[in-house]
């Protein structure tokens, strides 16, 4: 029986996707009753029937597990991977590379990070509570996945945090992914896959042959992974160079934006959208990636060195950074603490747990506005909170709001305190800047939209940086140190746009290689 979730154009992609498995797939389901248990049996029957070499069944798993649980198995082998609720929406993707990855595709992760997971000799359960309109989960769940099918003592559950209300509510989840390990807090609301791969550090036994593994020395080094550093690398192998990219995630903040019209050329497109076509594009070229890893080091010279987070060492002649900016925080009492439980940056990715909830959004800027916006249709309320005496949003945004019922503006005054209660945000406290009047708002969630801020902490002493944190380049992108350069969102250039921090990728790249021919002239 087909499942209304699979269409016709969905089951022929999925027929050549599933052309070349090398093994057999089963998708096994827990017998049991439940009222989206059909859906989901349709659902995988549907799936299994593009290849003879997918199987659908129905068995007694274990009588703990949820009737719409099921698991995939290879060649009758438990591959430690399983779903808890129908994978559609943004974990359809999920689903697919698991199977696709259960059967014999490779998986694409770092060979260090590979080899590092493989060492662990400890069982480790992670469940993965997930929204299906989040676009910061599949990341989460599918790296967990991979972890799985590299190292059998790993077992990994996604969970559709809508199905299971109770254990929402029992573990005081209200946002997304969280992640648990053998029961206990691993991550909590956005998380970046180097974070969890450093967080295992203590379980991995390979530290020092991953040390010792090093690549040849590199012409350029492109530390970042957004549009700056994407187009840096390109140029840069375009140039013949001998090129590494070392990325926490390739996208970077441009992942996290879902509407975007102002790239020229490109009339409308998404942040998970553009993040694919970059990478695809950089793949055309000899490009050493380097993914969910962090720059630990930086060792200055005529030859640089760059120490990884996962211990590995780049020798490199030039170094071009783009690791672009981050969510400002607050830096109030109550932020970090609720971080995951009511406190959030990711209006996409959160504002589902808030449905039919009075919510906050702090920030009177473009991202803030939007931000209202996307979420009046979900929360009961919405309220803004600027702190200038007037809102910094595009005015076509503030008419936008401006026709909503449920949204309410704030401006002039500054938040003091996010509060909570039993690990639950439940107000939020601000200031009149004018009357220095303070004030309580009953509510459920805030989401933080007050700007970004340069990753560039790991940094100091290495370049100069300015009173904001941001790179300090000239016209061609020189650092204040000679050979590494930056670009983009990092640096001092004004006007935070991709359309921009493609050019000065770009024109670092081409700054980089003419330094280059000079110290081999």
């Amino acid at each position: 029986m087909s499942s209304n979730l699979l269409s016709k154009e969905i089951l022929e992609s999925l027929r050549g996707y599933t052309e070349n498995l090398k093994h057999s797939v089963d998708l096994v389901i827990q017998n049991g009753e439940h009222p989206k248990r059909q859906e989901l049996c349709d659902f995988l029957q549907g799936i299994s029937e593009v290849s003879d070499k997918l199987n659908f069944k129905e068995e007694d798993l274990d009588s703990s597990r949820s009737a719409i649980t099921f698991e995939i198995r290879t060649n009758d082998e438990p591959t430690g991977i399983s779903f808890s609720g129908i994978p559609s929406g943004h974990e359809f993707n999920s689903l697919i590379l698991a199977i696709l990855q259960s059967g014999g595709s490779e998986i694409k992760l770092d060979e260090n990070i590979k080899r590092s997971i493989e060492s662990i000799d400890e069982d480790l359960q992670f469940e993965v509570f997930v929204s299906l309109s989040c676009h910061n989960c599949p990341e989460i769940v599918q790296t967990l996945n991979q972890f799985s099918l590299l190292n059998p003592k790993i077992k990994t559950e996604m969970i559709d945090g809508g199905l299971f209300q109770d254990t929402i509510e029992e573990r005081g989840i209200q946002g997304v992914p969280s992640v648990y390990m053998n029961g206990e807090v691993f991550a909590n609301g956005k998380v970046e896959i180097s974070g969890m791969i450093e967080r295992l550090e203590s379980k991995i036994k390979n530290q020092e042959e991953v040390a010792e593994n090093r690549l040849p020395t590199q012409d350029v080094v492109v530390i970042g992974g957004g549009p700056a550093a994407i187009s840096a690398a390109i140029y840069s192998a375009r140039k013949g160079l001998k090129v590494t990219i070392v990325a926490e995630k390739m996208g970077g903040q441009v992942k996290d934006t879902m509407g975007i019209e102002n790239l020229i050329s490109v009339s409308q497109t998404t942040g998970p959208k553009l993040t694919v076509d970059m990478k695809s594009h950089m793949d055309d070229y000899d490009v050493t990636i380097k993914e969910h890893l962090r720059v630990s080091e930086i060792e200055k010279g005529s030859k640089k060195v760059i120490t990884l987070s996962s211990g590995e060492k780049i020798e490199t002649r030039a170094i071009i950074i783009a690791t672009g900016a981050n969510w400002r925080e607050l830096g109030v009492p109550g932020e970090k603490e609720n971080i995951g439980n009511g406190v959030a940056y990711c209006p996409h990715c959160d504002g589902p747990f808030f449905k039919g909830k009075d919510v906050a959004v702090v920030g009177g800027g473009n991202s803030g506005i939007e931000a209202a916006i996307d979420l009046s249709s979900l929360a009961s309320k919405v309220t803004v909170f600027e702190f200038l005496p007037e809102l910094k949003a595009d005015k076509i945004l503030i008419d936008q709001a401006a026709t909503k019922d449920n949204i309410e503006i704030h401006t002039n005054v500054e938040v003091q305190e996010i509060i909570a209660s039993d690990e639950q945000v439940t107000a939020i406290e601000y200031k009149d800047r004018e009357s220095e009047d303070k004030t309580s708002l009953n509510l459920s969630g805030v989401f933080v939209q007050i700007g970004l801020i340069p990753n560039s902490q790991f940094l100091k002493g290495i370049v100069e940086l300015n009173d904001f944190g941001e790179v300090i380049v000239n016209d061609y992108g020189e650092t204040s140190e000679e050979g590494i350069f930056a670009c983009g969102d990092v640096t001092t250039v004004p006007y935070k746009q991709i359309i921009i921090s493609m050019g000065e990728g770009a024109k670092a790249s081409l700054a980089a290689s003419d330094y280059l021919m000079k110290l081999t002239a």
